[in-house]
């Protein structure tokens, strides 16, 4: 079965499980705070530490060498269905390797989505994007912490070099610290 513009259903299907996995703080149920689950009580330092800690794993499952954005893991406010949306966070950590030609990362593809299992992570989606160049991304959840990975080949286009871009982010948590 076709739509309109030519998707198909199951590519749709699988933007909407993507679109849930990156708007997991903002799904909703009878839950108290708006979430699928009761968020933990933890503090935003460590939450930050483990987010850090996971994505160096993944850089080190690429088993490919280039240059690493250097951006810190940040805790911001996790946007909940209730009206104390200040109380909830939530960790997110963007990097990208680049200055490596394409060869080299679909090798670190290929690598990433053979040990993200070995690693503990479930894949949720291993495909091409939405995109006109039909950029591979894969969509993983960490299955101990909850924490998700997107990670995306945007080959290159129009002037811009290839490179792997990550978006790597935690649950809602209520950090005790934390008042607004």
């Amino acid at each position: 079965m076709t739509l309109q513009n030519g998707r198909t259903v199951r590519a749709t299907l699988a933007l909407l499980g993507a679109l849930m996995l990156t708007v997991g703080c903002s799904s909703m149920d009878g839950n108290s705070s708006g979430l699928e689950y009761e968020p933990q009580v933890r503090k935003s330092r460590a939450v930050e530490e483990e987010v850090g800690t996971l994505s160096s794993r993944l850089l080190e499952m690429l088993k490919i060498k280039g240059k690493v954005t250097d951006l810190a893991p940040m805790a911001s406010s996790c946007q909940v269905g209730d009206d104390d949306t200040k109380k909830y966070r939530s960790v997110r950590h963007p990097w990208s390797i680049y200055d490596v030609d394409n060869k080299t990362l679909e090798k670190g593809m290929n690598n990433l989505a053979a040990q993200l299992p070995k690693q503990g992570w479930r894949v949720v989606k291993d495909g091409p994007d939405e995109s006109r160049n039909r950029n591979r991304e894969i969509l993983a959840v960490h299955t101990k912490t909850h924490t998700q990975m997107e990670a995306t080949w945007r080959k290159r286009s129009e002037g811009d070099d290839p490179l792997i871009s990550f978006a790597v982010y935690s649950r809602c948590f209520r950090d005790p610290g934390h008042s607004s």
